[in-house]
């Protein structure tokens, strides 16, 4: 499930066997790929000339241009949307100084030790959570100064896991 936001509405988008619902109703169009970045689509008897100017896939972002019209689109998948509910924030800052558990759950692995050199989207630790594994990535560069957990050990949320 993600959720797309264009301008100020929002869009709950779900696939089930090929088929793609927004809002819980069927999307019922045509689409057909004229050349790379560049579509035809037929939605409810009209027509529309699509071209996808931007994709960032760090940032869950695209910029589309529909009938010379550009919109923004930002995606949060399932996770966002359920660590934001949780009140975590997603951080962008480049340099960090600690990963904080985002909710209570047991460590499962530890992928680095003191003194590793880390980049943002390296995978740091898994942790189980509501019988889901769940990868945490770094926000950010930094050195690995303590790792303040082991494999197996049960934490709460926003206890400091590792620190940089």
């Amino acid at each position: 499930m993600y959720k797309a936001f264009i301008a100020d509405k929002s869009f709950e988008i779900e696939t089930e066997n090929e088929q793609i619902f927004v809002n819980s109703n069927p999307l019922e169009w045509d689409i057909v790929k004229i050349q790379e970045g560049y579509y035809h689509i037929i939605y409810q008897d009209k027509s529309y000339k699509a071209r996808v100017l931007k994709v960032d896939l760090e940032k869950k972002l695209l910029l589309l241009k529909v009938n010379n019209h550009a919109f923004t689109v930002t995606l949060k998948d399932k996770m966002e949307l359920l660590l934001e509910k949780m009140g975590i924030q997603h951080t962008s800052s480049k340099s960090i100084n600690h990963l904080a558990a985002p909710m209570p759950g047991l460590i499962l692995e530890i992928n680095v030790n003191e003194g590793d050199k880390i980049k943002k989207g390296d995978a740091l630790l898994v942790l189980e959570a509501m019988k889901m594994e769940n990868v945490l990535k770094s926000q950010g560069e930094g050195v690995v100064k303590s790792l303040k957990v082991k494999k197996g050990e049960s934490v709460e949320k926003n206890q400091v896991l590792i620190q940089f």
